[in-house]
């Protein structure tokens, strides 16, 4: 498929990954509509601290996910659907799971049975590698099981599941794109590098996290949008899921310490109780095999885990955008 000319409806645009695609999907030459979280201050999240030649291109479309006739009027007229809407912070899906239900499988319903109807041409549905739980084998390719180890990954799993079916049972084109942990500019306090640059420009000495050990795969966000826009341009892929990932790892409290190492700053970590995710829930260890995604498009990764922290870290520590940040309060 050649995306440049395609009408786009990009749920989520609102947030973290979501603003950088709307970004992505603009230079290719899409015409982008942005589904963003209706509110009654017409903010757009992250949408409205765009560049305004960015802005002046897209369509704001203010819903509710979890609303279908809302849904469904979206994304009339629309060619690629890319659903990211969702709620994705773990530890509040410990306290909140029946809105992670509602949002995450039922929102996703949502979008598949309008897509059905209306007879899109391609869905693409967000996963998360937090559905495969603690690897059983590394790397982690898309044949891995499925562990719901927490509620929030639990909806995805069930959001995954209703798509394929979907596609099984009514041939809907969707693909399954599965991000590792993505990281980068206007990422939410909630995740772990901006919870540490954050600490640390804040002036604290102790920097707070939760369980150090565990290993994950980080992906720049500028290389998690590329993978989704090369999905997409791929006729190789409805009715799979495929892996974004870099097929690397790094323990939590090595990160930390190398973003401590880059911004040349004294402090050390500790692990804070409140932080720490129940034991049987913990995701022990991730790393990606990108194997699929590297032989089905033109995808490649363009930014080493160095450069992508020290982009990171600059844009936070311009005043505008840190002033947007809550140190001193831990967020579920």
């Amino acid at each position: 498929m050649v995306l440049k000319g395609k009408k786009v409806l990009l749920t989520g645009a609102d947030g973290f990954i979501g603003s950088h695609l709307v970004e992505e999907l603009v230079n290719e030459g899409c015409t982008v509509k942005a589904f963003v979280f209706y509110n009654s201050f017409n903010k757009w999240g992250w949408v409205d601290s765009l560049p305004e030649d960015i802005q002046s291109k897209i369509e704001i479309f203010s819903g509710d996910i979890r609303d279908p006739y809302g849904v469904k009027m979206a994304m009339k007229d629309c060619d690629v659907v890319f659903h990211l809407a969702a709620l994705i912070a773990i530890p509040y899906s410990y306290y909140s799971p029946e809105s992670y239900i509602e949002t995450n499988i039922k929102g996703t319903l949502n979008i598949l049975q309008a897509a059905k109807e209306l007879q899109t041409e391609k869905v693409i549905v967000t996963s998360t590698s937090e559905v495969y739980g603690t690897a059983l084998y590394v790397p982690i390719n898309e044949k891995h099981p499925r562990q719901g180890q927490s509620p929030y990954s639990a909806t995805k799993i069930g959001a995954d599941s209703i798509a394929e079916s979907f596609y099984r049972s009514f041939n809907l084109p969707v693909t399954i794109v599965r991000p590792f942990n993505t990281y980068g500019p206007r990422q939410s306090a909630r995740a772990v590098i901006p919870t540490i640059i954050t600490q640390l420009l804040s002036g604290k000495k102790e920097i707070k996290l939760g369980s150090l050990h565990p290993t994950r795969d980080m992906v720049f966000v500028k290389d998690t949008v590329a993978g989704f826009t090369e999905i997409a341009k791929s006729d190789l892929l409805a009715g799979h899921e495929i892996n974004i990932a870099t097929n690397t790892e790094i323990a939590i409290g090595e990160l930390a310490q190398k973003i401590i190492t880059q911004m040349n700053l004294n402090a050390h970590i500790v692990s804070d109780e409140i932080r720490l995710r129940p034991e049987k829930s913990e995701v022990e260890r991730l790393k990606g095999d990108n194997e699929k995604l590297l032989s089905t498009t033109q995808w490649k990764q363009k930014f080493s885990i160095d450069e992508g922290i020290a982009i990171t870290i600059d844009w936070f520590s311009r005043k505008e955008n840190i002033a947007q940040y809550k140190a001193d309060i831990y967020n579920v």
